[in-house]
């Protein structure tokens, strides 16, 4: 027998958490592949998280309410065969003891806010002349740089083919 454990996917594009709206299992239940185990909702669409694997719920994640980052574990499932956790994963705490990066809470802005201020933004580069390059004149006017135009060869005055 090995542990499965079910990890929020990424629901759609650019989405990094969902909340977690509607559990349809409980604990102890056994689950076929396919069978719909919970309900969660984006900021763009509801979508329901399909059971990967045959088995046994061992353990349920986040509550419902619960704003959940993609990647993170919402339900442990015990299976014939080895499983997915590596042997220090099975014999670690429940994920109750550690929640992750889930976000207690109906809103999920905390987590939006707590990930920005956990990522500092890049410094931005300083733009300074160079010795063989003047300083640019704010008074002078800006020429555009003239680009070449694509498109098919033809004789100077010749209309364009629209």
């Amino acid at each position: 027998m090995g542990q499965f454990v079910i990890k929020l996917p990424d629901v759609g594009e650019g989405v990094a958490e969902a909340e977690l709206v509607e559990w349809l299992v409980e604990e102890g239940r056994n689950v076929r592949e396919d069978d719909v185990l919970a309900s969660v909702m984006t900021d763009k669409a509801t979508v329901e998280i399909p059971s990967p694997v045959e088995g046994k719920i061992t353990w349920l994640g986040p509550k419902v309410g619960d704003v959940v980052a993609v990647g993170s574990a919402i339900i442990r499932l015990e299976i014939d065969g080895a499983g997915n956790l590596t042997a220090e994963e099975a014999v670690a705490p429940t994920p109750d003891a550690a929640p992750g990066p889930a976000v207690n809470g109906a809103n999920g802005a905390n987590g939006a806010a707590a990930s920005a201020a956990a990522k500092p933004p890049p410094p931005a580069p300083a733009v300074e002349p160079t010795p063989a390059q003047p300083a640019p004149n704010p008074v002078a006017p800006v020429r555009a740089a003239a680009s070449p135009v694509a498109g098919a060869p033809r004789a100077e005055g010749e209309k364009p083919l629209a």
